[in-house]
């Protein structure tokens, strides 16, 4: 009997594992630029690097193997035109309408060329639920500072073995 359930145990075991990678879709980072700079002139180099971020941590996470990435591209321009931090849930239907397990959004928050903040959310597409956040300070407006940054929270939150789970 004790062999019998061990050996269901292992089959179930072996079952999850085989299961599928949740869905995910990322969406595009947005930019909150409060910078006297950005006031002035816009936020030009910092909308190249908007992208370039965001297409790192969908090919990152992608190559980890831990999840299934969604493309975008049928929602893209309608999460351009609302602010998915702050749109009451319009991220969750979106990311619903492709079908996703879960969802990422971002932001870079731009207080001046010394100060930025990116941050990064994970959330469960049918609850709503936030299942983690995470967010770094960066000094320095570069191109390497932004992805320097985005690969330190991917290697040391996103994809760290025990983040974001209750201990």
């Amino acid at each position: 009997m004790r062999a019998l359930i061990c050996f269901a145990a292992l089959l179930l075991m072996g079952s999850q594992a085989a299961a599928d990678p949740p869905k995910l879709a990322v969406f595009d980072f947005e930019l909150i630029d409060t910078s006297l700079p950005g006031e002035f002139y816009g936020s030009r180099p910092e909308e190249a690097r908007l992208a370039h971020i965001s297409d790192q941590l969908r090919k990152q996470l992608a190559d980890s193997g831990r999840f299934q990435l969604l493309d975008i591209a049928p929602v893209r321009d309608a999460a351009s035109h609302a602010n998915l931090q702050a749109c009451g849930g319009c991220d969750l239907k979106l990311a619903g309408e492709l079908g996703a397990d879960l969802e990422i959004t971002g932001m870079v928050q731009k207080v001046s060329n010394l100060i930025i903040n990116l941050n990064i959310h994970l959330r469960d597409v049918k609850t709503g639920n936030m299942i983690t956040a995470a967010s770094a300070d960066m000094r320095g407006n570069t191109d390497e500072s932004w992805s320097r940054t985005m690969s330190y929270l991917i290697r040391n939150r996103l994809l760290a073995p025990n983040y974001g789970k209750p201990e």
